[in-house]
């Protein structure tokens, strides 16, 4: 993936965007590490802008302040949610880099797919993802994961984010990625 977005011109400014997306609990955070530090490129976690557990339909409005301004060549921002208080916490600046690796459900949202490098979608079964998500989060999470689950398949199904991928990553690691693309 690091070749595949090497090889293209840079989409977000001076700058390439690898934006790794696919269901909670399917392993994009995990992609997301390995290639940020093959890469030593910086990792915006998506988890870090929803606010809450119902904030996937405005998502949006905080990729707005964080990718437009980079591709203008300045640093991005967005708030973080401390998902231990329910509410905002500090404001994150991210400069400019070489590559930065966008991680999380939505990442690879279709109002911001003209700034994606490369898109890679990451899927596994239902149920080891719920097993991975309730692992940490623990079982009081449970109605929350399932609603979660609704939310995301709605905003899938709007934006076609697997239909569009560059490549195609089993998150259970029993397959190689797979370019569509």
């Amino acid at each position: 993936m690091l070749e595949l977005a090497r090889s293209r011109p840079a989409t977000l400014g001076g700058e390439r965007l690898v934006c790794i997306d696919g269901p909670a609990g399917s392993g994009k955070t995990t992609l997301a590490g390995r290639v940020a530090a093959l890469a030593d490129a910086p990792v915006v976690h998506l988890d870090d802008l929803y606010d809450g557990w119902d904030g996937l339909p405005r998502v949006g409005e905080q990729l707005a302040t964080l990718l437009l301004p980079l591709a203008r060549g300045e640093a991005g921002r967005y708030r973080r949610h401390d998902w231990d208080t329910g509410g905002w916490a500090e404001t994150v600046v991210v400069a400019p880099a070489p590559l930065l690796v966008l991680e999380g459900v939505g990442a690879g949202s279709a109002a911001y797919a003209a700034l994606a490098t490369v898109l890679v979608w990451v899927e596994a079964p239902p149920a080891l993802r719920l097993a991975r998500g309730l692992g940490r989060d623990g079982h009081d999470a449970e109605p929350h994961w399932r609603r979660w689950t609704v939310a995301e398949a709605a905003h899938f199904a709007a934006d076609r984010t697997r239909e569009r991928a560059d490549l195609l990553v089993d998150g259970t690691g029993h397959r190689a990625p797979v370019r569509l693309g």
